[in-house]
């Protein structure tokens, strides 16, 4: 298990100890300390856990650590987390069952938000649950799968030689790597059961800094491995289907969708407002039944539904502003560095769940 870090002082004990407390057995932790400046380095060292390794290193950015990590290891099988996530018990023992199949050549896991206090959490939560979790579903069914989050995935060894292992060309280096795997010709499954928590940002500002690092590391991936569209085998899985929806529900439509909402108001000013309020409670009426739907799926209480039509009026907004602004950037040759968010910690009910 690889925990790549940098001033992850807040939570790095949680998540080491997470792992080497979960129920599978001998499994080696490698925890890379990216030139931290908070001690987290220090903190994990005083844990005095077996099976644990504390290798430092200059800052070098997130792939360097975890190909840092890869290098100081002969495991068969690379499980990589965040330094601010949370596995539960089982996750491991969950996450690496798929590769047993020896056509798999990686394992997404189901990420959950640990921070779900405040309006902005319950958002974030919703929107992991309904929109990245339904899709994982989806893409695993037909086997397009163009990310295995930081937070929670496996590999197999041999599959990170052969793409030559973590790429520092975009800003997703996980979409990044999976979109590889894919096209080496391995399967890439989803494992639900393989549960992580991790900490969402906490402030709208911080929000807008990962969302618009996330964006446009998707959009360099869909530009890095455009040529998938023409290969054979898995990669036209991914060229046909994965690619194609990735631009279209993550790049398009958010960039048309404010058009929709100048209509509706050009409506609700002009034209009969009660066809255009019609219209939108019915909208918001299968957003919420999605969203139950999804919750479900998931095991999740369906109590934060409350708080979904505020977020078509505030979060939705900023969604495609941040797409707005990825895509002005990369038209424009603009590069973005890597933002690190501010650590405040997790809800202590969430984590005594997992």
């Amino acid at each position: 298990v690889i925990v790549p870090a940098y001033n992850e002082v807040v939570g790095i004990e949680a998540t080491v100890r997470s792992i080497v407390e979960g129920d599978y057995p001998d499994l080696e932790v490698v925890v890379v300390d990216d030139g931290s400046t908070d001690g987290t380095a220090d903190v994990v060292e005083a844990l005095g856990l077996p099976r644990v390794r504390v290798i430092r290193q200059a800052n070098a950015g997130k792939h360097a650590a975890l190909n840092t990590g890869i290098a100081h290891t002969s495991a068969e099988v690379i499980v990589m987390i965040d330094g601010d996530t949370v596995f539960e018990q089982e996750t491991v023992s969950w996450l690496v069952q798929p590769l047993r199949n020896p056509k798999v050549g990686a394992v997404s896991g189901n990420t959950k938000v640990g921070n779900r206090k405040g309006l902005l959490g319950k958002w974030q939560h919703l929107e992991y649950v309904i929109g990245f979790n339904l899709d994982r579903r989806m893409y695993d069914l037909l086997r397009c799968m163009p990310t295995v989050p930081g937070a929670v995935g496996a590999f197999r060894r041999s599959v990170l030689d052969q793409v030559g292992g973590v790429s520092g060309d975009t800003l997703a280096e996980d979409t990044d790597l999976t979109m590889a795997v894919n096209r080496l010709g391995w399967h890439v499954v989803y494992e639900e059961r393989a549960l992580a928590c991790t900490e969402a940002p906490s402030t709208l500002g911080e929000l807008w800094q990962q969302r618009y690092r996330w964006c446009y590391g998707t959009m360099q991936s869909v530009w890095k491995h455009r040529h998938a569209v023409v290969e054979g085998g898995s990669a036209r899985q991914l060229g046909w289907i994965g690619l194609p929806y990735l631009v279209a529900f993550q790049v398009l439509m958010p960039l048309l969708a404010p058009l929709i909402d100048v209509f509706a108001l050009y409506g609700l000013l002009f034209l009969d407002p009660a066809s255009v309020i019609a219209y939108w409670l019915g909208f918001l009426a299968l957003s919420v039944l999605s969203g139950a739907y999804a919750l479900r799926l998931d095991k999740e209480s369906l109590r934060p539904l409350w708080s979904m039509p505020l977020q078509q009026f505030v979060y939705r907004q900023l969604m495609y502003l941040v797409v707005i602004q990825s895509v002005v950037s990369a038209l424009s040759g603009a590069r973005l560095r890597w933002h690190k968010l501010e650590r405040h910690g997790m809800d202590p009910e969430v984590l005594a769940q997992a």
